[in-house]
């Protein structure tokens, strides 16, 4: 059983990062006329404009400001990320964008700051008092427009002016989406008078979907999910040989209930149980405005057994994206990883030989995309074998774009890093757990990172200060076996690579009495400008810190091989 649909490649020569099904431009507003305010580039913690693409945003003061630009391709939808100031008590505000077309109203946006801005220490409060904002920017999704090449489109502030006081405006996606797709053969349709209830007729489709998945196993049919929205509001258990497919990410919506969202069991989440499951074509929208290390992950999680499909999923305001264990030859494509809580894709425990392709992630709370092969659960799987390629990973307003924990020959490949505030580009550490008894995850054969370009990246980490928009972090754990190969790496808030080292209770130290081993080798590496950040304690091309020892090494490689601290590594080569 299959539900893959053919994925549009981009033609002609190979550009790096997620490419979309169907024309998407973005729109910067530093671009854009506009009666509001620029700003930025600003660079350090704790700033919404350093939390902006390019660092730069434009603030819209009062009902009726604005900004316009000029579209350059045909458009039938739009993605317009803002930020919508608390109430002084941490309270949601609500405000509403118009949108014109050639000065006609076309559509309106309903605005609202609950599910952005976070405060204080790790893991954050709603309350402002805490200082320390974050997670400034949600973004907003409006269908069914008609544009025209040339036609010019101003989104407009509505509103009180108390309600609509301070509004930011990042950036605005322009795209052109196929129709709505058509039914499977022969499929179990959500909508089939045989799974209607009290409550499906009430709007919670829950119970409808289990019904639906029972009866697709004992017919070996396909489950079909038509254009709409339907609420869920507990656990879908994905059993072997389930196929769920929707109208398009853009028209089938599972969305979460508001008011039973607190409770960590009755969020939107698809868990599977089984082999060779396939979820395609759908979006999913949580209700989750806090974070708790203590509650499960809502969104995409559990086994997925082996030989699995994940494509083209839209994911946004839950927990995770996706959260995954023990899991083998699991292909993930085409996925959209939103306005996260935390992780976009993190590959957890037992996950082998799976490849994440095409997707791409923006504003999560955690690492875009992630592989920890912990240790501390049961493994079906030995873990290692991963690729991350094609991927674009953008503003998380925690951690790091891509990051590696552990595992046997890892790779990144042919990827696009951008705006990577609140860490690392690409984050290769041993600061979490991947051993238990005899059992340990640490990195081992080959871990390659090829062909992906790095910009504006390596900033302020709540833990760990400044990063290195590429970063080797050897916590009490050797890491071995690094291969770097073809990476431009630009505009660096920090150090443009960055390897440190520490001992002592998290402490970084200079005591060369115990070295951790660092071996690692580098070809092609091109560094431009770096250190544009406030208060940077490091700021160089290549920068080394803490007992590391061992070798680096360099092969028409372009860097500013500068040494701080640094314990008898051996940096040789050109």
């Amino acid at each position: 059983m299959s539900c893959l649909l053919p994925w549009v490649k981009a033609i002609g020569q190979k550009s790096l990062g997620a490419k979309a099904p169907w024309p998407v431009t973005t729109y910067e507003a530093e671009n854009m006329t506009t009666s509001g305010k620029l700003l930025g580039p600003v660079y350090g913690p704790y700033q919404v404009q350093t939390a902006s693409s390019d660092q730069m945003c434009v603030a819209l003061k009062g009902a009726n400001a604005f900004v316009a630009f000029t579209a350059q391709q045909r458009a039938n939808a739009m993605v317009i990320r803002y930020s919508l100031t608390d109430g002084a008590s941490g309270e949601s505000r609500q405000a509403g964008l118009l949108i014109l077309i050639n000065g006609k109203a076309a559509a309106h946006a309903a605005i609202c700051s609950k599910y952005s801005w976070l405060y204080g220490d790790y893991p954050f409060t709603n309350r402002p008092q805490a200082g320390k904002p974050r997670n400034f920017y949600d973004a907003c999704r409006i269908k069914a427009l008609s544009i025209e090449p040339g036609d010019q489109i101003t989104i407009k502030l509505e509103g009180t002016p108390k309600d609509a006081s301070s509004c930011m405006i990042d950036l605005v996606d322009l795209e052109n989406v196929p129709p709505p797709l058509k039914a499977p053969q022969g499929a179990i349709w959500l909508t089939d008078a045989r799974l209607v209830s009290e409550q499906t007729s009430a709007g919670d489709y829950t119970v409808a979907l289990r019904k639906a998945i029972n009866l697709a196993l004992k017919s070996s049919k396909k489950v079909w999910i038509p254009a709409g929205v339907y609420q869920i509001s507990g656990d879908i258990l994905l059993p072997s040989d389930i196929c769920i497919q929707g109208a398009g990410m853009w028209y089938t919506n599972f969305v979460g209930d508001s008011a039973n969202y607190p409770n960590p069991q009755r969020r939107v989440r698809f868990k599977g149980a089984g082999d060779h499951i396939y979820l395609s074509d759908f979006s999913i929208t949580g209700k989750l405005d806090y974070r708790s290390d203590e509650e499960e992950n809502d969104g995409i999680v559990g086994s997925f057994g082996t030989n699995s499909t994940i494509s083209r999923l839209w994911i946004e305001h839950t927990k995770v994206g996706m959260w995954l264990d023990n899991s083998s030859h699991l292909t993930i494509e085409g996925c959209r990883l939103r306005n996260t809580i935390a992780d976009g894709i993190n590959l957890w425990v037992g996950v082998t030989s799976t490849v994440i392709e095409n997707c791409s992630a923006r504003g999560t709370g955690d690492d875009c995309f992630a592989i920890w092969p912990m240790a501390s659960a049961a493994q079906k799987y030995q873990p290692g074998h991963n690729l991350i390629k094609d991927c674009t990973a953008q503003l998380p307003f925690l951690a790091n774009g891509i990051a590696i924990y552990g595992g046997n020959s890892n790779q990144v490949r042919d990827c696009l890093l951008e705006d990577i505030s609140a860490g690392s580009a690409i984050l290769l550490s041993t600061t979490f757990p991947t051993k238990k008894g005899a059992m340990d995850n640490n990195f081992s054969g080959k871990t390659r990172i090829e062909n992906c370009r790095i910009s504006k990246s390596g900033g302020f980490d709540h833990s760990w200060d400044w990063r290195g928009a590429v970063e080797f972090c050897l916590d009490k754990k050797n890491i071995t076996g690094i291969v770097l190969k073809e990476l431009s790496i630009d505009s660096s808030l920090s150090s443009g690579i960055h390897i440190i080292g520490h001992t002592d209770n998290g402490t970084i130290t200079t005591n060369t009495d115990t070295l951790l081993n660092f071996q690692g080798r580098m070809d092609n590496i091109r560094i431009g400008k770096f250190g544009l950040g406030t208060s940077v304690n490091t700021t160089d091309g290549l920068s080394v810190t803490g007992p590391v020892g061992g070798v680096l090494e360099c092969q028409n490689t372009q860097l500013n091989k500068t040494e701080h601290k640094a314990s008898r590594l051996l940096i040789k080569g050109d």
